[in-house]
């Protein structure tokens, strides 16, 4: 296409996320304070000390007269960037697809597939680990004094947590829709698997941000065994590949010469 229609298709696609994202953020206004209770809840749980009264949640509060507002409106578009995740993942694949042959649009609608639910699945484990990593993290507060949290400080170190887990989650997927396309072949993937597995445990180390080691194991473990999956995945279609082309080599006809 001429630029001017990738500007208004890209145009098109945007409108559209932005859309989804204004939609769900309207679901996240709603049920505001269900949200504020399930981000707070590894926090309050920590300790009888610790436990909501009132509506409030033990040393956690908001700063400011605008604080509530601005508080409730971040949530609100956080909540609507994670859960239409599925829309704008479409939309930014179906931007990009119409430049691809037909066989990489399959391919792209399969990682925008598999994407979101990975995803996901790191989003939730951050959660599951969230309570063991803010009790570490309040363990280093001395005995003689309190520690008063900001509740957007909190939600920023949250967010932190559920997008590294996430984003770790989908990296390997990379891989596979690289192989996938040709340009990587699965042995390749596999050969530097010492190196690949070190990796996993210092990208967790370095950008998980809880110093103990038990959080960075259970951010690794998952990684490897989904590196190590890609790869497999990645040398069983290489296989594929292969015996299609010999298939194909041994069925090709001899061309005849045209008739002038």
């Amino acid at each position: 296409m001429p630029l001017l229609d990738h500007i208004k298709e890209f145009r098109s696609r945007l409108l559209k996320a932005i859309l989804g994202i204004f939609l769900f953020a309207i679901i996240g206004w709603f049920f505001y304070q269900e949200i504020v209770r399930l981000l707070t809840l590894p926090f309050c749980d920590l300790g009888a000390a610790n436990q909501p009264s009132e509506g409030q949640c033990g040393d956690l509060y908001v700063n400011g007269i605008l604080g509530p507002f601005n508080l409730q409106v971040k949530i609100s578009l956080l909540t609507g960037i994670i859960l239409s995740a599925p829309v704008w993942i479409y939309q930014l694949w179906s931007f990009v697809t119409p430049a691809l042959h037909k066989k990489e649009r399959k391919i792209a609608l399969f990682f925008a597939s598999i994407a979101t639910p990975l995803f996901g699945t790191g989003a939730l484990l951050a959660y599951l680990l969230l309570p063991h990593a803010v009790d570490v993290l309040l363990g280093f507060t001395p005995d003689n004094l309190g520690n008063l949290v900001r509740f957007d400080e909190y939600l920023d170190f949250v967010l932190r947590l559920i997008l590294i887990f996430g984003l770790a989650f989908v990296l390997p997927l990379f891989l596979v829709a690289l192989n996938l396309l040709g340009v990587i072949s699965g042995k390749s993937i596999l050969k530097p698997w010492r190196i690949a597995v070190f990796m996993c445990f210092l990208f967790t180390a370095t950008f998980t941000p809880t110093p103990d080691p038990i959080t960075m194991t259970l951010l690794a473990i998952p990684l490897c065994l989904i590196y190590f999956a890609s790869g497999l995945f990645a040398v069983l279609m290489d296989k594929r590949k292969s015996k299609g082309q010999k298939i194909d080599i041994g069925a090709t006809p001899i061309d005849k010469p045209e008739n002038i």
